[in-house]
C-alpha cells in the first residue's frame, strides 16, 4: 500500500487478472465492523472520501473503511471486454478485494449500482453482510430515472477546465439538488473527473456508456425482490433523495413492508443520489452502524 492523506491505496488482482484498486481508511482500526463503500455506475472511491474520513476518525467508534473502484473506474484498470462491466462480475471483484484484505464480514454502503451489487453479494455470500446502507437504491429501478441517466451520459458535456466541469454538473443536476452548496458541487466535479495530458476527462472507461445506451427502456425492467427479501435478517438503512427519479416512494414503502428491520431517511433538496457527506448524514450513518453492531453483538 502507498499512503496519502487519510487513506492508503490498495491494489489487487481480480479472478481474471485485471488490476483493481481500493482506498483503505483507518487501516489500524480494529474491534468494530469494517465498512465497505460501493459507488454508482460511473463513479469511484473518491465519492466516499469525506464520509470515509468521518467514519474512520470518529471520536467514539472509529472504523476501518474500504472504498472500491470497480473495473474501468478510478485507478482500476479498464477491461478490454465491455461485457464484463456488469454487477455480477463487479460483485466477484469486491469479494476478491475483501479476501485480499482479509475482511470476512463488514457493513456495506452502496450508492445506486453499489446497492445492486449488495443485492448480488447477498445471494453469493450472505454471511459477509453485517449491516447495509442503501443510498437511493432498492429492488426496483424506475425507468424514468434510468432514462435520465442514459440521456445525461449520452449527451454529457466535455468541459476543458475544472471550473467548466463544476458549471456543467450544476447545469445538469441543479434542479434535483437545490440543497447543495458551491463546495458540494466542487467536490462532485473533483470526484468525477481526472486531469490528463489530453485535458480534463471523466474518470471512467467511455465504454461504460455503451452498457447503458443499449438498454431498451420500453421493456419492463427486472426487479430484485427475491434478492432483497434474502436480506431480511440484516439491519438496513435506506436513504432516499426527496427528488429521486430512480427510487420511488412506492418502492420505499414496499421495502418497509418486506423488511421489518429497515430504517429510512429522506434527504430534502437532493435527488439521485444524495451526497452522504452532507448535513447530518455522516452522523446518522455512524449511529445506525453502531446500533446495528450493538444489537448484533448482544444476540450473538
Amino acid at each position: 500500500m502507498s499512503s496519502t492523506e487519510g487513506f492508503s491505496d490498495f491494489f489487487y488482482s481480480a479472478s481474471d487478472g485485471l488490476r483493481l484498486h481500493a482506498r483503505v481508511y483507518g487501516e489500524a482500526n480494529s474491534g468494530r465492523w469494517p465498512v465497505v463503500c460501493l459507488p454508482g455506475l460511473t463513479r469511484n472511491a473518491r465519492d466516499f472520501h469525506e464520509l470515509a474520513l468521518y467514519l474512520s476518525m470518529h471520536a467514539a467508534n472509529p472504523r476501518k473503511v474500504v472504498a472500491f473502484d470497480y473495473r474501468g473506474r478510478g485507478q482500476s484498470a479498464y477491461d478490454p471486454d465491455v461485457k464484463n462491466y456488469n454487477v455480477g462480475v463487479e460483485a466477484g471483484d469486491i469479494l476478491a478485494g475483501l479476501m485480499a484484505l482479509g475482511i470476512e464480514a463488514a457493513a456495506f454502503i452502496g450508492t445506486s449500482r453499489g446497492g445492486l451489487i449488495i443485492h448480488v453479494l447477498g445471494a453469493l455470500q450472505p454471511a459477509i453482510l453485517k449491516a447495509i446502507v442503501f443510498n437511493d437504491i432498492g429492488p426496483v429501478i424506475e425507468a424514468v430515472g434510468l432514462a435520465h441517466i442514459q440521456s445525461y451520459l449520452e449527451r454529457a458535456p466535455k468541459p476543458k477546465t475544472f471550473t467548466e466541469a463544476v458549471d456543467a454538473q450544476r447545469s445538469a443536476h441543479g434542479q434535483d439538488f437545490s440543497a447543495l452548496t458551491d463546495a458540494d458541487w466542487t467536490r462532485m466535479a473533483w470526484a468525477l473527473n481526472r486531469e490528463t495530458d489530453q485535458g480534463l476527462l471523466p474518470d471512467f472507461d467511455p465504454k461504460l456508456i455503451d452498457t447503458v445506451a443499449g438498454l431498451d427502456l420500453m421493456q419492463p425492467l427486472p426487479d430484485l425482490w427475491p434478492q432483497f427479501d434474502a436480506l431480511g435478517g440484516i439491519p438496513l438503512l435506506t436513504i432516499r433523495g426527496a427528488n429521486s427519479r430512480l427510487l420511488s416512494t412506492d418502492t420505499l414503502q414496499q421495502m418497509r413492508e418486506h423488511h421489518s428491520m429497515m430504517e429510512t431517511m429522506t434527504v430534502e433538496g437532493q435527488g439521485h443520489a444524495p451526497f452522504l457527506e452532507t448535513g447530518d448524514l455522516p452522523e446518522a450513518i455512524a449511529t445506525f452502524l453502531d446500533g446495528a453492531e450493538q444489537r448484533g453483538t448482544t444476540t450473538d
